[in-house]
């Protein structure tokens, strides 16, 4: 199995910063792309960041402020969050679509999610 696991959630002030981290473990052959999507209270989950093939895509609303990197050797996908705003309050969940070491599938996998809440 493929699990996704988030961190560095929290609690900052508007216009503070926060910096999220991804990592996964499992029987892991390759992951295509590595992103993050946010979920608020009452909303859709959306898009946040994807990284794939080293090219990265922003929704419109984060694009200057957050920055995605990924670490493909470790499997891991980073979310640096800056000049954080109220309405980026939500809860944020890694994902990543791939194959497992033992499917010849594709298959989309998602963290439990990390909440995030900026709020003086």
């Amino acid at each position: 199995q493929v699990q996704l696991v988030e961190s560095g959630g929290g609690l900052v002030q508007p216009g503070g910063s926060l910096s999220l981290s991804c990592a996964a473990s499992g029987n892991i052959f390759s992951f295509n792309a590595m992103g993050w999507y946010r979920q608020a209270p009452g909303k859709q989950r959306e898009l946040v960041a994807i990284i794939s093939s080293g090219t990265t895509n922003y929704v419109d609303s984060v694009r200057g402020r957050f920055t995605i990197s990924r670490d493909s050797a470790k499997n891991a996908v980073y979310l640096q969050m800056n000049s954080l705003k109220p309405e980026d309050t939500a809860i944020y969940y890694c994902y990543a679509h791939g194959r497992w070491r033992y499917s010849a599938n594709t298959e989309d996998y998602w963290g439990r999610g990390t909440q995030v809440t900026v709020s003086s």
